[in-house]
């Protein structure tokens, strides 16, 4: 007995050994890539680090200076705005559509022909790179493009699309709704084929129609699905970049109305602006945190309920 009970345990401390030896090298990735380039940036804000034309300003430590210089003239505010303007505009069409898609090729009493197609043909948005699709949008919306040669055989005129600053942002938001809506759809009819049957044939029994049972037992089930989404593509909305851009040359135009958060961290960066560039990096992730713990706590406030 007590050489089965040794035995045992060589065997449970071996295991252990080789699961910390293959932790080893996501251990030395995580804190290569990820640990330690957050405290670097979190330790940068703190300094002025800067070039001067050929001049190297630096780096002397100036505490949060760098903090109230980015917050004191509301810029990072109409930042914030834009990214949130833009996000909206493609996110809340994405979950809609998103939802409806899913419900519908989850659905096998609809018998939907070539859905396995169409399946592909929405998610193939996903697949294209964000500076190719900003590129064919820019062509397309030009002011000699297709788009306004056939408003002007129309009689409508010629529109000038990237001088007015919401259809920019419509054209953004569109784009990334565009992109995102079909990985959206994925994920949602995943969950929805996960749902026993047995629920909605026996609401169908009770004479439930088809919007009361979307109502009380998919969105529910759901809930869990949705806060990913939720927090997935809100993070990604702030990190929006690629596409605005490339669409308006890095400018944000017109008048800075396009121009998103990592956009101006971005210049920060290409300016070799350190301090300035971690300051804002902090800022955003401090704001990421706080927006994904209010959309969690109110999910799962909502799921108690």
């Amino acid at each position: 007995m007590a050489d089965v009970q040794k035995s045992q345990k060589h065997r449970s401390v071996t295991k252990g050994k080789w699961g910390i030896i293959f932790m080893i090298p996501f251990a030395l990735a995580f804190f290569a890539f990820q640990l330690y380039p957050l405290f670097s940036t979190v330790y940068n804000s703190f300094f002025e680090n800067y070039k001067d034309g050929l001049n190297q300003v630096g780096p002397n430590f100036i505490g949060i200076d760098n903090y109230k210089e980015i917050l004191s003239d509301g810029s990072l505010l109409r930042l914030a705005y834009n990214t949130l303007i833009m996000w909206l505009i493609g996110f809340v069409p994405q979950i809609l559509i998103s939802l409806l898609l899913a419900s519908w090729f989850a659905n096998h009493r609809l018998r939907i022909r070539c859905a396995g197609f169409f399946k592909t043909v929405i998610y193939m948005p996903n697949l294209i790179m964000a500076s190719a699709f900003a590129m064919l949008f820019f062509a397309l919306f030009s002011d000699i493009g297709p788009v306004n040669a056939m408003l002007s055989s129309m009689g409508f005129g010629t529109f000038r699309f990237f001088s007015s600053p919401w259809a920019t942002r419509i054209i953004i938001g569109f784009m990334n709704f565009l992109m995102w809506f079909g990985n959206t759809t994925i994920l949602l009819m995943a969950g929805i084929m996960g749902i026993d049957p047995a629920l909605f044939e026996a609401a169908e029994v009770d004479g439930a129609r088809p919007g009361q049972i979307f109502r009380k037992i998919t969105l529910p089930i759901l809930k869990p699905i949705l806060l990913y989404v939720m927090l997935t593509s809100m993070i990604g909305g702030i990190q929006m970049f690629d596409v605005p851009q490339i669409l308006t040359n890095g400018s944000g135009s017109p008048n800075k109305t396009a121009l998103t958060l990592i956009m101006e961290l971005n210049k920060h960066m290409y300016s070799k602006n350190y301090g300035m560039g971690g300051a804002i990096s902090v800022v955003l992730l401090i704001m990421t945190a706080i927006l994904s713990l209010l959309v969690f706590k109110f999910m799962v406030k909502k799921k108690e309920d």
